[in-house]
Parts: C-alpha cells; structure tokens; sequence
C-alpha cells in the first residue's frame, strides 16, 4: 500500500510520523495554484484544500503546505470535492527566499529536498556572484548542492570556467553537460536515488527544463527558446513534484534572476574564506583593514578572488539584516557606519561637532 508513498519520499520514520495521527491520511504536495492543491496519496492524486482550522493557526504563509511537503488529509473519499490539509509534517530540506516586493515575508519554493542541482549556463547567464549566493542559501536549507554547468558547448574557455567555479563552490560537485547530445544529462543521473528528492535551481534559459525531460525520458515541460541576448524567457510557471521512472522525485522551479535572501549558510558557502579568518590576528577582523588579517593576505597574494570578498561581506550584511523591522533595520545600518565611534551616541556627538564647525 505504501509502496508509492515511499517512491514519493516517505521514510519508515515519517509513516510513523503519520500513523499517530491515524484518523488522516498521508499524502504529499505534487502542485500547487494559488489556492489549490495536488496531493499524491498512496494510490492516486487527490485535489486539495486546507482545513478551516489550518486556515485560522497559519502565522506566515511560509506555513501553508509548499510543493514537496508531506500533509495528513481527510475527506479523501468524497469524491464530489478535494480533500482537506489538515496538517502539514515536520520538514527537512527547505529552500525558501524573501517574497518578491515585501521585507519580511518568506515564500517558499520547494520542502523536503535532499539534494539542489544548482544549474547555470556557460553563456551569458554565467555569474560566479549569484552562483555563491544559491550556495549559500541551499546549505542553509538543509539539502546537498550539485552544481551543473549546462550549454558546455557554447564555452570556448572550459577548462578556465571549471577552475572558476570550482573555487567559488568548494567541497561541491560541479558537473558539466549539454544539450546538443542525447547524452549530455548523463552525469546528473549518478547523484539519482530511489526515494529521494531533488530540486532543480537556475536562471529562465538555463536549460533546467530540457535536463529534467531527458531524465523523466519525455518532453513533460515545456521548453522555449532563449532570447537574442542570451537571457531565458520565463517556461515554468508553477513547482510541480514529478517521479523520475530511475529512481526519486523532481522538482522543477521557475526561473529566478532575483533571489531574496531569507537564510544563509555562509561558513559553509565561503568555508575557503572561513578558514583563512581562523589565522586574523583579531577574533572579531572584518576582513576590511585590520593588521594581521589572514584574509586581506589571500587576497593580495592572489589566492583569493576580491570580487567573491566583497560578495561574502555584501551578503553577511544581508543576511544580519534579515528580519529585521523598518526601525531595527535603519539602527543597524547606523550602528554599522558608525560602528569604529564605540556607540550611536558618540556618532552623534561628533556629527553635532563637525556641523558647529562648518
């Protein structure tokens, strides 16, 4: 009975998770629309709603059910209408980012992953910032990150950009593939797993859509070609879960060329950069100009790139910030450009000073 379910990801420790509350049935998000669910039970997909009493407790909604979820439902044998969420089970593996246009609500884009192929193209898509900054956030979610590197055949410096992106990624597998061969997908299939789910992240145009068919072994997404000036246009327009026919669950995302940062794992992101500030002389060195900072050294002996410095300190700042309410924030980033007076009153006193002088 509950062979499906654990195609789709359940672990004997989340059916036990379930059965305590054995009145309700197990289920997990395959798509949502707006309002609307799809939920894969044991034996079929169920349409879905959540219950008026999930409806009244939800806090944030971060804590409706998200594509990727594992939810307990009733009602799912009335035909005549969906099924009701009544409870959305413990998560692992959540990638979530801030809401487009607000300040502190999070949307979530997919739960319960295991591992994040981080896809980007070897063309005009290609930026090492932007790489760090889905690094950062994938490890802070909990899953494993995988970076792809697609259209390989459109690089005339391979070997360069694979030195490139190595270093902006340690410890992290970097995989290489192409569209243009019936072959190109295959390094992506060793990381495949039965029972386990993966995500797929990048930029519209990156050729996400095109890896996944060649995975699910048919054109189920649609794909469309990129624009004149190598920028994708925008082909999924939902998360929707799907089983790989080898093995585990995917989930494909819409492009982002915004990512809102809500979380970030930035000693595990920059663990190259954490390392050297283990050796600063100070405990508390920013890595801007103190002496005997083993960072600064990196950088000017050239084993550290300046540009993916200044991407750590941008979203360090970024991510002290998170959170954080209008008030809050403006006295931290006070507190910040003030930070060497010793306190905010101090800054004051010497802003008063210098305007009696002028």
């Amino acid at each position: 009975m509950y062979d499906r379910l654990k195609e789709l990801g359940f672990t004997e420790e989340r059916l036990q998770e379930a059965a305590v509350n054995g009145d309700l049935m197990p289920g997990r998000v395959i798509a949502r629309d707006k309002n609307l669910y799809r939920v894969a039970v044991a034996d079929r997909d169920l349409p879905a709603e959540v219950g008026g009493r999930f409806r009244y407790q939800v806090v944030t909604d971060s804590d409706y059910p998200a594509v990727g979820d594992f939810v307990l439902l009733d009602n799912v044998n009335d035909h005549d209408g969906p099924a009701i969420i009544q409870q959305v089970m413990s998560r692992s593996g959540l990638f979530e980012r801030k809401a487009a246009g607000t300040d502190h609500e999070t949307q979530v884009l997919a739960a319960n992953v295991d591992l994040a192929f981080i896809c980007m193209a070897l063309n005009s898509d290609y930026n090492l910032r932007r790489l760090e900054r889905y690094l950062s956030l994938v490890w802070a979610g909990g899953a494993i990150p995988v970076v792809v590197l697609t259209k390989a055949d459109l690089c005339p410096d391979l070997s360069g950009r694979l030195a490139e992106v190595k270093a902006a990624a340690p410890g992290v597998d970097v995989l290489l593939t192409s569209g243009l061969t019936e072959d190109g997908y295959k390094p992506i299939t060793d990381f495949l797993e039965s029972g386990k789910t993966f995500v797929f992240l990048g930029s519209s145009g990156v050729g996400k859509s095109t890896l996944i068919n060649r995975l699910l072994g048919s054109e189920q997404i649609k794909t469309r070609e990129i624009r004149k000036d190598g920028k994708g246009k925008h082909t999924t327009t939902r998360r929707e879960l799907i089983l790989i026919p080898g093995g585990g669950a995917v989930i494909d995302t819409p492009g982002m060329r915004e990512l809102g940062l809500e979380s970030a794992n930035l000693a595990q992101a920059f663990s190259d950069i954490e390392k050297l500030a283990i050796t600063c002389k100070f405990n508390d060195c920013s890595h801007t100009s103190e002496p005997g900072c083993a960072v600064l050294r990196a950088v000017e002996e050239g084993t550290l790139d300046p540009k993916r410095l200044a991407n750590y300190r941008k979203l360090l700042r970024e991510a002290k910030y998170v959170g954080l309410n209008s008030k809050q924030l403006e006295r931290e980033k006070i507190n910040e450009m003030f930070s060497g007076f010793g306190s905010l009153k101090q800054a004051r006193d010497y802003i008063k000073h210098k305007s009696k002088k002028h």
